[in-house]
């Protein structure tokens, strides 16, 4: 199975996040009205690839392609469903059937006919196309078949899910010609979206021009609404220094701050779109032999931490409690699971919990069990943001003064997939899951183990499982208190500790728009 990688790196404005979230905004600094025929102008991190919808899971590439392919269903800020591609739908855990808006149309002209989104679906459910999204996104074996004159698509899923309608719903989907050519996807062809690509310069930008043709926006859109952009041009900006003083001088339209430029750039009163995201958060090798199998030496190590404190360094004081692993859009489920779970701040009870564990503190102040000593490779992503090296040293400074030999090692998102997926070299993971629907958690903290699956942590929590299987007979929202009864149960058991959530900010200069997925390009209106 093919690593669905960005969900475990930095914070890379996502989601699933896959990437992207919602959030609170400001109202634009430019007071005026919203004005036609603009160009609105945003920065990325890094070049996007391959754009094929299907075949990734970055978030820099599903935040372009959010542009050129538009989906069956859009969810709004308050999770209700709303039209996309599809008029009309119904499901349970099952099955699905949506119904097509009539008069869609491709970028090269073509119509969009329900055999073209079955094969999208009959794609991506298909495991021999190694998607990374089967198995996320939607469960391997799901099938798909079409009836072109009444422009409905059947789904049926290959194994009960409680989001059959937002899980495929959400797949971007890609017109005819695309299926049959993935060569034109890498490109960004066969679009459905509201963009069309018309020059790339890998590196450097991607332009996309409106397509006047599309009438199909979320909900009840209105293809005449003042202030829609004529052109979108993405520009590859690593630098945020760079990104931020480009967003001051006009020559950005939006960028995503993480880092310290925040300030001025918060200081100068500009719109902005804020992303909450999981910052602080840890996981544990639990391969049989590494000393963090035991759940006593888990609750010790948490004990001897004061995380309010990591979490300040983390998000340089401007983070908030962390409530639960979901964190982005549609999050159905929304509740607070770790108040009360993750173990609280306390040295006494975290040095009876080690020595309980067999780990004794030896003559060199390092614990030792049989001989061995207690040491920890401990991961930290240099994606995450500028803060995090430092929250790391604090980590490593606490966990030496309760007698723990701590290697820190910094990767990146290719490094930290590498050890979590790979090599299975460490104890200590601080890189984050970013996610949007408690289903998508599932098979990173139960299930099968890498290589045959993604279950990296190696967690067998029975608990977690039952709550689990009792959730997923129930669609959407109906199983929301087993599924919060699920995640609980990771906590209790120390699986998962998750304490802090980063608020991030994308300003917007000249715009306002919404980021409930990335940047939503049907929400962008241009301002004098």
């Amino acid at each position: 199975m093919r690593t669905p990688r960005i969900l475990l790196s930095a914070l890379t404005i996502s989601a699933l996040a896959l990437t992207a979230c919602g959030g609170g905004s400001s109202d634009p600094s430019t007071g005026g009205d919203p004005v036609d025929g603009k160009t609105f102008t945003m920065a990325v991190a890094t070049d996007p690839g391959n754009l094929d919808p299907a075949l990734t899971v970055l978030s820099v590439t599903r935040q372009v392609d959010r542009f050129l392919y538009a989906r069956l269903v859009e969810t709004q800020d308050d999770g209700t469903v709303v039209e996309g591609l599809a008029e009309k739908w119904k499901a349970d855990t099952e099955n699905a059937t949506f119904t097509l808006r009539e008069g869609i149309t491709c970028s090269d002209g073509s119509p969009l006919t329900a055999s073209d989104v079955a094969a999208n679906i009959n794609f991506v459910g298909d495991p021999k196309n190694k998607s990374p999204l089967i198995s996320v996104q939607m469960t391997p074996g799901t099938t798909a078949t079409a009836d072109d004159k009444a422009r409905t698509v059947t789904v049926k899923s290959g194994a009960p899910d409680p989001f059959l309608l937002l899980n495929v719903g959400s797949l971007p989907i890609v017109c005819g010609t695309g299926m049959k050519d993935r060569k034109l996807l890498a490109k960004g062809e066969a679009g459905t979206g509201m963009f069309e690509v018309s020059e790339i310069v890998p590196n450097d930008h991607y332009t996309l021009k409106r397509r006047e043709d599309f009438a199909w926006g979320p909900g009840d859109w209105d293809v005449d609404e003042k202030g829609l952009p004529d052109e979108v041009v993405i520009k590859v900006i690593p630098n945020e220094s760079t990104a931020a003083n480009l967003l001051l001088s006009g020559d950005l339209s939006a960028a995503t701050i993480v880092g310290p430029d925040q300030e001025r750039l918060a200081a100068q009163n500009l719109f902005h779109a804020d992303l909450r995201a999981p910052i602080g958060q840890m996981f544990f090798n639990q391969t049989a032999g590494r000393p963090t199998e035991e759940e006593d030496v888990r609750r010790g190590l948490v004990q001897a931490l004061d995380l309010d404190s990591v979490g300040d360094v983390l998000t340089a004081g401007k983070g908030e409690p962390a409530e639960g692993m979901v964190t982005i859009a549609p999050n159905p489920c929304k509740g607070d699971t770790v108040s009360g779970n993750v173990p609280e701040s306390d040295t006494a009870a975290a040095e009876d919990a080690l020595d309980s564990a067999g780990w004794k503190v030896g003559s060199d102040g390092i614990r030792v069990k049989d001989g061995k000593k207690l040491s920890l490779t401990v991961l930290y992503s240099t994606q995450t943001g500028p803060t995090v090296a430092s929250g790391a040293e604090l980590v490593q400074q606490t966990w030496k003064k309760a007698g723990v030999d701590v290697e820190l090692k910094s990767v990146d998102s290719t490094g930290l997939n590498e050890a979590l997926f790979s090599t299975g070299d460490w104890d200590v993971s601080m890189g984050p899951l970013t996610t949007g629907l408690p289903s998508w958690v599932v098979p990173f903290v139960s299930g099968p183990t890498p290589p045959q699956g993604t279950n990296f942590s190696h967690i067998e929590n029975s608990a977690y499982d039952a709550a689990v299987q009792k959730a997923s007979g129930k669609p959407g929202t109906e199983g929301c208190d087993d599924w919060q009864a699920a995640e609980t149960e990771l906590y209790k058991a120390v699986d998962v500790v998750s304490y802090v959530d980063s608020v991030v900010p994308t300003f917007g200069n000249g715009t306002e728009f919404k980021a409930n997925d990335g940047i939503d390009p049907a929400s962008i209106r241009m301002y004098e």
